[in-house]
């Protein structure tokens, strides 16, 4: 499905994908990074858990869902991949955060 064009000897960056060890090219974004390693969805949907996978690349269609460096709900497309950055999957719907549960609102 997805095939890099040929390694022109660019640098690489080291994170984690779900805690495993994963490399990227330096300029990549998270959600082509983790194509690129391999990984053939990044989120599973709320209702049904069908999983899903990065589709437009431009940060319109919301499919590339990950969470990164514990922040939840970022857009993978739109975000360079870092050295050391702690990529996860998503699973389903992801929970409120404890300072808003805490307060009993979200505002």
């Amino acid at each position: 499905m997805f095939r890099r064009l040929p390694d022109l000897g660019g640098e690489t960056v080291n994170f984690t994908i779900d805690g495993r060890p994963a490399t990227a090219r330096l300029g990549d974004t998270v959600a082509a990074a983790l194509l690129a390693s391999g990984m053939e969805s990044c989120r599973t949907t709320p209702v049904s858990g069908a999983p899903r996978a990065p589709y437009c690349m431009m940060g319109v269609c919301f499919e590339c869902l990950v969470t990164i460096n514990g922040i939840g709900n970022r857009q993978g497309c739109l975000i360079p991949v870092a050295e050391g950055m702690a990529v996860e999957t998503q699973k389903g719907a992801r929970a409120i955060a404890s300072e808003y549960s805490a307060k009993g609102d979200a505002a």
